[in-house]
């Protein structure tokens, strides 16, 4: 069940600005994503249900799927180099899975904070403890509508203005039974300066 319990007038759960959620996933049920007000990344990760220390990868991800743009008809795969779940449905078709979820860390060096906020990392960690998750077992996050360009030639990478509006949505198919961590980004610079929540619904 979520730990998010607020509703949406669509039956979405809510999850507040600058937090986190965890919760199961089915086989064969969906996922939805909805970026409520337009412009707000969210940072999802999953875990085998049944073992966690089989989780998303982006690096497989990538090696399988031969693409750094994920979309309608992608699949995720983990560590074990096992389907965990496909993009069955993108109304935004740019999202980022090159750059780890934002944290302490990213905060004071990056943004020069001397009392940085916690971030995604640590909305992820605070989520999935009750699933046995450790900080240290948190990879990379499928970052859900963050516009992320690459420079081919010098590799330099930019973090633009999400490209979602308001009531967009992504939705996922599990292909095994997942524990899914999902946040409304922490980080100013991915969500063009403004923090907004992300819904989300299970079918």
């Amino acid at each position: 069940m979520p730990f998010s319990t607020q509703k949406s007038e669509n039956d979405y759960a809510l999850i507040p600005p600058r937090s986190g959620a965890a919760f199961c996933l089915s086989k064969g049920q969906r996922l939805t994503i909805m970026d409520v007000k337009g412009e707000q990344v969210a940072d999802l990760v999953c875990y085998n249900a049944r073992d966690i220390a089989e989780y998303l990868s982006s690096g497989r991800t990538f090696d399988y799927e031969e693409t750094l743009f994920l979309t309608t008809g992608n699949r995720f795969f983990s560590n074990r180099s096992n389907v965990m779940f496909s993009i069955i449905h993108d109304d935004v078709g740019r999202h980022d899975f090159l750059l780890t979820p934002c944290s302490k860390d990213t905060f004071r060096i990056i943004y020069g904070h001397t009392d940085p906020h916690h971030g995604c990392l640590g909305n992820l960690r605070q989520a999935l403890k009750p699933y046995g998750v450790e900080s240290d077992n948190i990879p990379t996050t499928f970052n859900v509508f963050m516009n992320v360009a690459l420079d081919g030639e010098t590799g330099r990478i930019a973090v633009l203005p999400p490209k979602s509006a308001a009531g967009n949505t992504l939705t996922i198919q599990a292909h095994m039974d997942l524990v899914v961590g999902l946040t409304a980004c922490s980080a100013e610079l991915s969500n063009n300066g403004r923090f907004k929540p992300i819904a989300y619904r299970i079918d």
